[in-house]
């Protein structure tokens, strides 16, 4: 496995995704309903104009809008209620793969660090 360069996987090179440091920011306070979540991304590239990239959120619980996008878990457990339209809770663990479509709102209640690579 090769070193990620910033914001981009070269073709042909790959990396450890459940082991890649990133580095975590505080949610904005209006997102934030239970607990100080923190949350951290790092795109490994693009096809077209989908972006891939890896995505993580530590315990805690908070609000957002969702774009359209395909995700698998690599590690931690989370539930994801979905607010608008109202469906019923995903509870999601290593192994997951779950849609979101553009507009969703969700509340996402993460019980173990919530680590992702994401298709948006």
């Amino acid at each position: 496995m090769s070193e990620l360069a910033p914001g981009e996987l070269a073709p042909g090179t790959g990396v450890d995704a459940a082991a890649l440091p990133l580095t975590h920011e505080p949610l904005p306070v209006e997102d934030v309903l239970i607990g100080r979540p923190t949350t951290a991304a790092q795109a490994l590239g693009t096809l077209g104009e989908v972006e891939i990239g890896i995505w993580e959120m530590t315990p805690g619980t908070a609000s957002d809008t969702e774009v359209d996008e395909v995700f698998v878990v690599l590690t931690g457990q989370a539930r994801i209620e979905f607010v608008d339209p109202p469906l019923p809770a995903v509870e999601v663990g290593p192994g997951s793969v779950v849609r979101l479509a553009a507009g969703q709102r969700t509340a996402w209640t993460v019980t173990e660090t919530l680590r992702k690579i994401y298709i948006a």
